[in-house]
């Protein structure tokens, strides 16, 4: 691999001899591949050995693998059996073990595609409510469908930039600020990380950290918890930043206890030696990452407050006087949820975070909240997708169609077939090797296919045999 000049110069001055020639050695082997599966729906079964690669040592869920399958053609990814995710990046999930042990409200500030928020989804303890943000349009599209997967009920997915957290006033326990980056740590990943690289860039980059931190820092709590993370190998992204907010914002450097057989790199800043964590490829089995955690130890926000939000009443909610599909009939734990209702849809929401679903859907731009359960469409209820893939989703409440392989990947599609003679008319669960894929409308002569047109599978590919992970 050709790096530029720049870059090898100063990480090769940063990192000092031996962890340079592990890392320069790394760069020539091919990326690691790894997957985190999701406790509330993966099968309780391991690996085939010629697929594993051995566990992720800090995160229980994770699992090397061997090679890199065709994901996109195993329907158990698309049911949200498991999330695909680089193995440094799983390291939240041990940060998050060591210091929350109690229902909490998270933000996930910048969380496309969504591997660490549904990595925290799956460690916040239960009774917990992670409000998943991407302040990008397109790539928050993306986060509430994986987020919609993964199937946790206490979810809310915005498309909000970090000032509009300010704005609307709501305080947090913990925010996790995954900032964009430089992106050094994944250079024998991307290629575009690789061609964009700049002095300038980082210039660029470490500017905007700062700024979304110092936003965020604004929606805490007093003792709240903030994870700043990267995926780059520079001081000034990295250490430097963690300096900035311990002088500026008084933020207190948390330590995390670490395994030594791990070989997580600590501080490079010379003179600096707070508890932070940087993963080397080579040192550490997985790409480039940057990881420390913050307390916030006053309640003097000092910067000015900006004007409360107006009312956005596009996402506004009211409480349903009737519920399409009740959710102490439906789901699991139903009693502790409430169904909520906008002139086109129906959601379930947690009865204990119920004020601060309305505060965030009256301030905020909302694309999903809790279960989606059903949506108008004409003068019909259509149940929706979020309610198939939902963990809460009771087993017997629809009646189950299971798939063969061919088939799944046709529904996966959107394509039409033909379902069995004995299935009942009306809406019926598609399901590969058990888990729910999504909805059907079984109408006698044909079946509508009724997964969302914008997750269907597009590659036109025909697999040779069958693809599943786990």
């Amino acid at each position: 691999m050709t790096l530029p000049e720049d870059f090898a110069a100063y990480t090769q001055q940063l990192m000092g001899p031996t962890l340079w020639s592990v890392y320069a050695d790394a760069l020539e082997q091919p990326p690691t591949t790894s997957i985190r599966k999701n406790p509330l729906k993966s099968p309780d079964t391991a690996l085939p050995a010629e697929e594993c690669g051995g566990g992720v040592p800090w995160c229980a869920d994770g699992i090397y693998l061997k090679q890199r399958p065709n994901f996109t053609f195993d329907p158990l990814l698309h049911a949200g059996a498991y999330y695909v995710q680089e193995a440094s990046s799983m390291f939240l999930a041990e940060v998050l073990r060591q210091y929350v042990t109690k229902p909490v409200l998270m933000l996930d500030l910048c969380a496309a595609p969504g591997g660490k928020s549904t990595l925290s989804r799956s460690v916040l303890p239960a009774g917990s409510l992670l409000v998943s943000n991407e302040p990008m349009r397109q790539r928050s599209e993306v986060l509430a469908e994986n987020m919609q997967k993964w199937g946790h009920p206490d979810v809310v997915v915005t498309n909000n930039y970090p000032a509009d957290f300010r704005s609307a006033g709501i305080l947090f326990d913990i925010i996790l600020t995954d900032v964009p980056c430089s992106g050094e740590g994944m250079f024998r990943k991307e290629a575009e990380a690789l061609a964009q690289w700049s002095p300038a860039l980082v210039r660029q980059c470490s500017e905007l950290q700062r700024q979304i931190v110092a936003d965020a820092w604004e929606c805490l709590k007093p003792g709240g918890l903030l994870v700043y993370s990267t995926c780059t190998l520079n001081t000034q992204e990295n250490e430097e930043n963690i300096r900035h907010f311990e002088q500026e914002l008084g933020a207190e450097v948390l330590p995390i206890g670490l395994k030594p057989d791990w070989n997580i790199t600590g501080s490079l800043l010379e003179g600096w030696d707070k508890p932070v964590c940087r993963f080397i490829p080579g040192q550490t089995k997985g790409e480039g990452l940057f990881m420390a955690a913050m307390r916030k130890t006053t309640d003097d926000n000092s910067r000015q407050k900006l004007p409360k939000r107006k009312r956005n009443t596009n996402t506004a909610f009211t409480t349903a006087k009737h519920s399409v599909y009740d959710p102490q009939t439906i789901c699991s734990d139903g009693a502790n949820y409430m169904v909520a209702e906008t002139s086109t849809a129906q959601m379930a929401i947690s009865k204990h975070w119920e004020e601060v679903y309305r505060q965030i859907a009256s301030s905020l731009k909302v694309l999903h909240m809790g279960i989606r359960l059903a949506e108008k469409k004409g003068r019909d209820w259509v149940p929706c997708q979020s309610l198939a893939l939902s963990s809460a989703l009771k087993k017997d409440i629809f009646h189950r169609v299971e798939l063969s392989y061919q088939q799944a990947i046709s529904y996966l599609r959107r394509e039409t077939f033909a379902l069995p003679d004995e299935t009942p008319r009306g809406f019926v669960l598609a399901c590969y090797r058990g888990m729910p894929l999504g909805f059907m409308k079984n109408i006698g002569n044909r079946a509508n296919n009724l997964y969302p047109q914008e997750w269907r599978i597009r590659s036109t590919h025909t697999p040779e045999g069958e693809t599943s992970i786990v």
